[in-house]
């Protein structure tokens, strides 16, 4: 009950909305980094061959609608399947992964570049360009290997998830029972070997108490690449009020995930219901294993029917998370997460893709934020921290 009423406190207390002129959010765009920590369109051109160049019919993220939503930087996930991939099998799909962006980056070098540093993110947005840059998502894709963690930074990856869905033998996932009680020994020399290479450690889909776990043992700020708030969606994925403080006090940023089940509890539930549904998608995965592709194409069928009967979350909703976290974690420390092409196509009205940015923009400066604040939320807190982390590293 208590998350009901702080979430409906926050709405009656939003700040009142203003008409924002097309003009100002434009001059707001033109100077700003506007950077996306989370991405996950790598699977697209993995399984699919998908062209960044092409403006496509499906799927979120490509060169036309990044320029059209002004984007100078994402971050493309690498994720492999944690309960269906041995480790083996992972660390290959994941250096297939990082070989498929490093390529089409270069096959697209007009447009887009490949970034390491916050250095190379300003350098690519003064030169007209998209900073493309790889975060690991999940630490099973080390096999529990320092050598390998350190490998995926040569390798350009310059942030790593430490858990995704499934615990790994080192870190407690907010996905699975847990077995170690937070991090373990290991766990914690695998923060320390992040916080010496200078790769930012990132803490969303862990449990709650690896997240604290985290805090302590890293000596650089920390991130979660793509959580939102748990006052509105009682998600473990989610952020708590106090988790979002202690990770505020670390000097870190949480970047918000645009998913409609991590946004409203309401939408959660009622996707939680359709059992049927799910067990199609199960059925999709195990039927077509053996072809990505044509297994991407009938789960975006079966996205299609789902959205049909459930339909979006507010665009509202959405501008409540980022206007909650900024008052409980601070102005400096909030960014952007999407989780672009990895939600299904379950993403609120108004945000259905990454040319629908400007829509975000103007939509909290019409709650009070100003122009100052976009511009950190944006991307400014997210260089910040890349500066300190880089700064710390002790390569």
């Amino acid at each position: 009950m208590r998350p009901l009423i702080l979430a409906l406190l926050v709405i009656a207390t939003a700040s009142p909305q203003a008409p924002v002129s097309p003009e100002r959010v434009n001059r707001l765009l033109d100077r700003a980094v506007v950077i996306d920590l989370h991405c996950d369109t790598t699977q697209l051109i993995v399984d699919e061959g998908y062209d960044l160049a092409e403006l496509h019919s499906y799927g979120q993220v490509d060169i036309p609608r990044m320029r059209r939503g002004r984007v100078s930087g994402v971050f493309m996930s690498v994720w492999t399947n944690a309960g269906r991939m041995t480790p083996t099998e992972s660390m290959r799909r994941a250096l297939m992964q990082i070989d498929a962006v490093r390529r089409e980056t270069r096959r697209h070098s007009e447009d887009l570049v490949a970034a390491q540093s916050a250095e190379q993110i300003l350098a690519a947005k003064k030169q007209n360009r998209i900073a493309i840059l790889i975060g690991v998502e999940g630490g099973h894709m080390i096999d529990s290997n320092l050598a390998i963690l350190r490998t995926y930074f040569e390798l350009g990856a310059r942030y790593l998830t430490l858990t995704h869905s499934r615990n790994t033998p080192w870190a407690d996932s907010s996905g699975d029972t847990a077995a170690h009680n937070g991090l373990t020994d290991f766990g914690r020399d695998v923060v320390r070997e992040m916080n010496r290479l200078g790769m930012m450690v990132d803490i969303s889909h862990v449990s709650d108490k690896t997240f604290y776990d985290t805090l302590e043992a890293s000596t650089a700020p920390v991130i979660a690449s793509h959580s939102s708030c748990r006052v509105f969606s009682q998600h473990p994925r989610n952020m708590t009020d106090d988790m979002l403080r202690a990770l505020a006090k670390k000097g870190g940023v949480v970047h918000i995930n645009y998913y409609n089940g991590f946004l409203d509890q309401g939408f959660r539930e009622r996707y939680d219901a359709l059992k049927a549904e799910r067990a199609l998608e199960d059925q999709v995965d195990k039927k077509f294993s053996s072809d990505p592709r044509q297994r991407s194409i009938e789960q975006r069928k079966l996205n299609a029917r789902r959205i049909a009967k459930l339909g979006r979350v507010p665009f509202s909703r959405l501008l409540d998370h980022f206007e909650h976290a900024v008052k409980v974690a601070g102005i400096d420390h909030v960014g952007l997460g999407s989780d672009f092409d990895g939600v299904g196509d379950q993403l609120p009205e108004g945000m259905e893709d990454i040319s629908k940015t400007p829509n975000l923009v103007r939509g909290l400066m019409e709650r009070g934020f100003s122009d100052t604040d976009m511009e950190k939320i944006l991307g400014g807190n997210t260089l910040r921290v890349m500066k300190e982390v880089e700064r710390l590293a002790q390569r």
